[in-house]
Parts: C-alpha cells; sequence; structure tokens
C-alpha cells in the first residue's frame, strides 16, 4: 500500500525509479563490470520496499509540499522557502535510508548531496519547487541501492579467497 502512494509521491514531483536508477549506475559502475541498469533499477526497487524508506519519503514530501503551499509555521516556513543551509533537518531524515544496507550507503550520500548530479540537480534547481527534503532523500535511496550493490559484487569472493589464502601462508 504504502510503496505505490510513495511511487506516486516522485513521480508528481518529478522523480523517477529510472532516474534513481541512473545516479546508482553511475555510483556503482566503476567497481562492477557487468552492472546492468536493470541491476540498477531493481535495487532502488528494493530500497522503496523497505517501510522506513517509504515512512522517510512520505515525511520528507509531505513537508516540501507543506511549504511550497505556504502553510508551515514561522520560522519554519522561511527556512524551507530559502532552503536554509544550516537546517540540516533534511540531511538527517535522508541519512535515515543511507544505512539500510551498511554504512557504506554514507560515502556514496555525501558524495551525491556534494556533486547533487542528475535528478538530484533538478530537484535542487528548484524550478519554484520546494526540494529541501526530496533532493535529499533521492540521494539517501540511490546511496542505499549503491550499497545493496556493493554488497552483492563479485570481488567481494574474490577478496574472501584472496584472504584465505593470505591467511593459509599461500599468498605472499
Amino acid at each position: 500500500m504504502f510503496y505505490r502512494h510513495v511511487l506516486h509521491l516522485l513521480k508528481k514531483r518529478g522523480v523517477t525509479l529510472e532516474s534513481m536508477a541512473d545516479l546508482v549506475y553511475d555510483l556503482q559502475r566503476p567497481y562492477h563490470d557487468r552492472l546492468t541498469q536493470k541491476d540498477c533499477l531493481e535495487s532502488v526497487d528494493q530500497v522503496l520496499k523497505k517501510r522506513e524508506v517509504q515512512h522517510a519519503v512520505i515525511t520528507g514530501v509531505a513537508l516540501d509540499d507543506l511549504a511550497e503551499k505556504g502553510k508551515l509555521p514561522i520560522p519554519l516556513q522561511q527556512i524551507m522557502e530559502v532552503d536554509e543551509p544550516l537546517y540540516g533537518v533534511d540531511e538527517i531524515l535522508a541519512l535515515s535510508i543511507t544505512n539500510v544496507y551498511g554504512t557504506i550507503g554514507l560515502t556514496s550520500f555525501g558524495y551525491l548531496d556534494k556533486t547533487k548530479q542528475g535528478v538530484i540537480q533538478h530537484l535542487n534547481n528548484h524550478n519554484g519547487r520546494i526540494h529541501v527534503f526530496l533532493d535529499d532523500l533521492v540521494a539517501g535511496i540511490a546511496a542505499a541501492a549503491s550499497a545493496r550493490i556493493a554488497h552483492d559484487h563479485p570481488d567481494m569472493e574474490r577478496y574472501r579467497a584472496d584472504l584465505e589464502r593470505h591467511e593459509k601462508g599461500t599468498m605472499e
């Protein structure tokens, strides 16, 4: 039930599964030779099926929407209108998503938050809308989906095999 609602909220604000999958692809492609867009799309989909992610998106989009309508109390309304750099609550909500597949998501989130690429850049340009929370939530979703792929990366098997050989003394 929440899953479809979240997809609707995202689409209504210009965010598609594909646009988030593009971010995941860009994050993981250097480390994963066989990565496909389909892998990234599946990973985003799995992240969005987690209830805590759905709750964060519903909350953040509601706050952005209320701010656009001028319905938040002062000074919160003013903070949202100018996207106050020291506010930080938007990042905190997004960080609740980044760790759903381990702490590696934190690094990817920081990178996306700093570089503002793809759909995040579009959201951050405002275009007459308020996306104080949504740009960070999208970065959090992409970071978690990227972490999910990183944990399934086949190089981990090679790393484990190398570690075993090293422990047995068969590797220099």
